[in-house]
């Protein structure tokens, strides 16, 4: 039997704004997946790391074929300097048109305050508080101007506004979008993205107040790969995972979590805000379940350093394959549905 061509390499699974190790002490990278189809790769998000572990996983940027953001949250974005300005240089010999960056836009006006808060906090950059990623690549070549352009200017290099192209992901003005009261509305998938490889659809999903902020569906020919972004428990993503023959879902320990921190004010405000946001591995199993995914993955572990029998709680409501990969392990993505199954619950 002839492996198949698409396959996915997990370049990073931490997440959340630390510098996390393992239960056995070694470090995880951000958040940064890898779907490969064929020679081709696609990145969805670029958490800490993202652009050496690409290297160490054998991808070259010369093979590139996008870059896609769920949200604008920095654990999935930090790393996107560095390719971005050592991508120029990488990408040098490369031919066709520039690679895309796909994402949100702006979430529109500044996060509401906790109500837990004590006092009004200055916002940073008040002008323009909340850019999506047509924004954050403006700011960031802006900040990096001058190594920029002495490098486009005296060693010749390309300009990485040459090397890439922001796409903002257009809402339909239908959908009921709110970023403070509705951040995922009932929705279908819109295509964001095709090539002569890939088709993308993407879908609203509930990372309050993060909005706003995507999954991702990739179908090729040889089979399906969702990658849930950052999410609550969320129709809108079983309906884009519906009948996946591989769905990466984020997961998070919310006990384990707690122990992290030592000041009782930012702890209930952050406990809040995890509560509302991400999704334990019981329920990433119960997604799974509902959508008729084939294997799911568990990524972004919130605390990652968590005992390696948390995660397996997706088990009591998933009985199809479930992994736990570590950074830099590759999954095989054979396909189980019929081309273009739906499963819907």
């Amino acid at each position: 039997m002839t492996e198949s061509p698409l396959r996915v390499v997990t370049l990073g699974t931490a997440g959340g704004p630390r510098w996390w190790a393992d239960h056995d002490g070694a470090p995880r990278f951000g958040i940064a997946t890898a779907i490969v189809v064929g020679e081709r790769w696609y990145l969805v998000d670029c958490g800490d790391g993202a652009g050496h572990q690409a290297k160490a996983a054998g991808l070259s940027m010369l093979d590139l074929g996008g870059i896609f953001v769920t949200h604008m949250h920095s654990d999935h974005l930090v790393d996107l300097p560095s390719l971005l300005l050592f991508g120029a240089f990488e990408l040098k010999g490369k031919t066709g048109g520039p690679i895309p960056i796909v994402g949100p836009g702006d979430r529109g006006r500044l996060t509401p305050l906790s109500p837990r808060a004590t006092s009004i906090p200055e916002a940073v950059a008040p002008e323009r508080p909340t850019p999506g990623v047509s924004g954050l690549v403006d700011g960031l070549l802006a900040a990096y101007a001058t190594d920029i352009n002495d490098r486009i200017f005296d060693s010749l290099a390309k300009s990485p506004r040459d090397t890439f192209a922001v796409q903002e992901i257009a809402l339909p003005p239908s959908c009921g979008f709110d970023p403070d009261h509705d951040v995922a509305p009932e929705m279908d998938p819109i295509v964001v993205f095709r090539d002569d490889l890939v088709t993308v659809t993407a879908t609203l999903v509930s990372h309050h107040p993060m909005a706003p902020a995507f999954a991702y569906r990739f179908d090729s020919a040889h089979g399906s790969v969702t990658i849930s972004g950052d999410t609550a428990p969320c129709e809108n993503l079983v309906r884009l995972a519906s009948g996946t023959d591989l769905l990466l879902h984020e997961a998070i320990d919310l006990d384990n979590l707690a122990s992290q921190y030592s000041d009782t004010e930012m702890l209930q405000a952050t406990l809040d805000h995890h509560r509302r946001s991400h999704t334990t591995p019981a329920d990433a199993g119960r997604i799974a379940s509902r959508a008729g995914a084939a294997h799911l993955a568990l990524h972004h572990l919130v605390p990652s350093h968590a005992h390696p029998a948390v995660w397996q709680d997706a088990r009591t409501t998933y009985d199809g394959d479930l992994s736990i990969p570590h950074d830099l392990e590759t999954l095989v993505v054979a396909r189980a549905h019929a081309p273009g199954a739906r499963m819907l619950a």
